[in-house]
């Protein structure tokens, strides 16, 4: 029978004095602000993460963007030539050589402007449908924002 209550008053939990939570308090508190630090940390690595993400896509998408510019500009000088060839040998007459380097210059600077014009839209379209905001870090606050709603 001794043994049995040796037994129970072991397994019970010893229960703490009441005025003893209150002295832990601080320490939680100072705990709570711990954590709350490590996870601004962790958000703000987050953060600039995306940052540089969206950087790199800019960057690439500015550059290809130039690409198509110079390639445009390109076309277009070379379509003006072609054109001014072209103009100059209609008031001539005839169709000689000179017109078939008209043509010929006409129909390389149509080719880039096309190409050209193709990269550079497809690129603002890209640019255009790519948010800007760093979306991951915005959903992960949204969500430590309902949660401390919740904890308080």
């Amino acid at each position: 029978m001794a043994e049995l209550e040796r037994r129970a008053t072991a397994a019970a939990p010893a229960r703490m004095p009441e005025g003893t939570e209150i002295d832990q308090l601080p320490t939680m508190f100072g705990k709570l602000g711990d954590d709350v630090m490590q996870l601004l940390d962790a958000k703000l690595g987050l953060l600039k993460i995306e940052l540089k993400e969206e950087a790199g896509v800019y960057t690439r998408t500015g550059a290809m963007i130039a690409v198509g510019g110079v390639l445009a500009a390109i076309g277009f000088t070379l379509a003006n030539v072609a054109v001014a060839f072209f103009v100059s040998r209609l008031f001539i007459g005839s169709f000689t050589e000179p017109v078939a380097y008209a043509l010929g210059f006409l129909v390389t600077g149509a080719l880039y402007l096309v190409i050209g014009g193709i990269i550079v839209m497809t690129m603002k379209k890209r640019l255009a449908s790519h948010s800007a905001a760093p979306q991951r870090s915005i959903d992960e606050l949204r969500k430590d924002k309902q949660w401390l709603k919740n904890e308080i």
